[in-house]
C-alpha cells in the first residue's frame, strides 16, 4: 500500500521550481516580442502600399509624365508596388543587378517601353531616344548598303548575254561590234530570217490554192486512167 502511495505521489506534476517559472516567462516575452514584430511588418506593408497607391495616383493624371523610376527598394517593397502598378493598369519592370541596387519602374501602358529601352536598362543605361533613333538609321543604311553589294555581286558573277560583251575579252570591242553587224545566218542550215517564214496569205486564199492542186492532180489521175484504156 505504501508503494503504490509513493508511485502516486511520484507521478504527480511537481510545483514548478524557480527556473521553469522563469524559463515560462523568456518564452512568453519571447512570443509577445514576435508577435509584435508581425503586427509591426503587417503595419509598415499597408503604410508603404498606401503611399504607392498615393504616388500612383498621382502618376496617372499627370498627363506630361510618361514613366516614374522609383530608388532601390527591397524585394518586399517591390512585390507590393508591382501589384498596386497592375491593379491601376501600368507596366511595372524591376532592374538592377544586385539586390541592394534593384529598383522598380513605371510605365503608362501607351507609352510602355520597347525592347531595345529595356535592354539600354538593362545594362544600366540612359535612354535617349535620339540616340536610339539613330542608331536606327544607322542598322538600316547598312542593311540596305549589304543587299545592295550582294546584288552587284550577284550581277558580275552572271554571264553577259550579249555577244559583243560576252567576247570583248577576246577579240577586242571593236571587233566584236564588226562580228555582230557582220553575223549573218548559214541558210545552208535551214537559218532563215522569221520574216520569210511568214505566210502572208489569207485563209480563203490558202484553201482556194489547196483546192485547186486538189482538183488538178485528180484530173491528171483521171487523164491517165482513160489513156491506159
Amino acid at each position: 500500500m505504501a508503494d503504490l502511495l509513493g508511485s502516486i505521489l511520484s507521478s504527480m506534476e511537481k510545483p514548478p521550481t524557480v527556473g521553469d517559472q522563469e524559463s515560462r516567462r523568456k518564452a512568453r516575452e519571447q512570443a509577445a516580442r514576435m508577435k509584435k514584430m508581425q503586427e509591426d511588418e503587417r503595419k509598415k506593408k499597408a503604410e508603404f502600399r498606401k503611399r504607392m497607391e498615393k504616388e500612383v495616383s498621382s502618376f496617372i493624371q499627370d498627363s506630361a509624365v510618361q514613366k516614374k523610376k522609383y530608388n532601390p527598394m527591397s524585394k518586399i517593397e517591390r512585390s507590393i508596388l508591382h501589384d498596386v502598378a497592375e491593379v491601376a493598369g501600368l507596366t511595372s519592370f524591376s532592374f538592377g543587378e544586385d539586390e541592394e541596387s534593384r529598383y522598380v519602374m513605371i510605365f503608362k501602358k501607351e507609352f510602355a517601353p520597347s525592347d531595345e529601352e529595356l535592354e539600354a536598362y538593362r545594362k544600366g543605361e540612359e535612354w535617349d531616344p535620339r540616340k536610339a533613333e539613330e542608331r536606327r538609321r544607322l542598322r538600316e543604311q547598312a542593311a540596305l548598303d549589304a543587299q545592295t553589294a550582294n546584288q552587284t555581286e550577284t550581277r558580275a558573277a552572271s554571264p553577259s548575254s550579249n555577244y559583243r560583251d560576252k567576247y570583248s575579252h577576246l577579240i577586242g570591242t571593236s571587233a566584236a561590234k564588226d562580228a555582230a553587224h557582220t553575223l549573218e545566218a548559214n541558210r545552208a542550215y535551214g537559218c532563215v530570217p522569221v520574216a520569210n517564214k511568214r505566210d502572208t496569205r489569207s485563209i480563203e486564199e490558202a484553201m482556194n490554192e489547196i483546192r485547186a492542186k486538189k482538183r488538178l492532180k485528180k484530173g491528171e489521175e483521171e487523164g491517165g486512167a482513160t489513156g491506159s484504156s
